[in-house]
């Protein structure tokens, strides 16, 4: 085994509606969602004597150790599907996407680490796709990364066609949201709906993000963030996925680099970045406005 390199697009939840609480716990949901190129982590993995291991760079932004770091974990569940005589694996992960910024870093980063080792051992799909499955809700969306709507828990996708690439600033807090609390507080505020709302094609009645109000009661800090992104860029924010990060579309790379350079500038904030998702395979021309 050579050294295998690849990099992990961050997930970004375009709009969430949370439909209800499921029978086993979790909450039913209809998400689109696509894979933005910035922020990314970048991934190695090295062949080694001894067992697989994990490092991470910065420190603490990320599980070091194997058994709770999911980019080991997708190599632990490939393990019967790899030749016999393979040693260790060594992850390198060079971290830029946030924990706690709801932008699924660690499924992406084990999505990552199932396309690596898929390519280069020439796996069948399906073994890939079950071992995402196994690692978490997000992790099926992360293998794929063109737009879908996940329903469920997250773990059904349904291609969104006719998606063209967008450019998006997201913007990060120097603090992360704890999602099991978001979803708790959304139980016990009684499911509300929310009402902000952006105009889009993208999704019959716009983009919006139920959680948001619970995340706001739970995390008070985050309100005053959104309303400085707002004011700072003079765009409609949309939360993504249980926070902390909020992002806004921007006409075209030109812009958007503009309005992330202001957003650094305006919050004394360098957890600010300017990326591309990635396009269905059948793309349109969204339009989108606040409301």
């Amino acid at each position: 085994m050579r050294v295998l390199r690849g990099r992990a697009p961050a997930k970004v939840t375009l709009s969430l509606r949370v439909l209800g609480t499921r029978p086993d716990g979790y909450h039913e949901l209809d998400a689109l969602t696509v894979s933005c190129s910035d922020p990314n982590d970048r991934i190695a993995l090295y062949p080694q004597r001894r067992g697989d291991t994990v490092s991470v760079a910065p420190a603490g932004s990320a599980p070091t150790g194997a058994a709770n770091n999911l980019a080991t974990k997708a190599i632990t569940l490939l393990r019967p599907r790899l030749p016999a005589d393979l040693p260790g694996i060594r992850v390198r992960l060079h971290k830029q996407i946030p924990m706690g910024a709801g932008l699924g870093g660690g499924s992406a980063d084990a999505a990552t680490v199932l396309t690596l080792l898929g390519k280069h051992f020439a796996l069948p799909r399906r073994d890939l796709e079950r071992a995402a499955a196994r690692l978490g809700s997000d992790v099926p969306f992360a293998l794929r990364g063109t737009p879908a709507f996940l329903r469920g828990r997250g773990e059904r996708l349904v291609a969104a066609p006719g998606i063209a690439s967008l450019t998006l600033v997201i913007a990060t807090p120097d603090f992360g949201c704890d999602t099991p609390l978001v979803y708790r507080a959304w139980d016990e505020l009684g499911s509300p709906r929310s009402d902000r709302v952006l105009e889009s094609d993208l999704v019959d009645g716009g983009l919006a993000n139920d959680l948001e109000p619970a995340a706001h009661a739970v995390f008070p800090l985050l309100g005053a963030f959104r309303d400085a992104v707002a004011r700072s860029t003079d765009r409609h924010p949309i939360m993504l996925g249980s926070g902390s990060s909020y992002a806004v579309v921007a006409d075209d790379p030109d812009h958007g680099a503009a309005i992330a350079a202001r957003l650094r500038a305006d919050l004394y904030l360098p957890t600010v970045w300017c990326g591309s998702t990635i396009p269905s395979a059948r793309t349109g021309s969204p339009g989108s406005t606040a409301r």
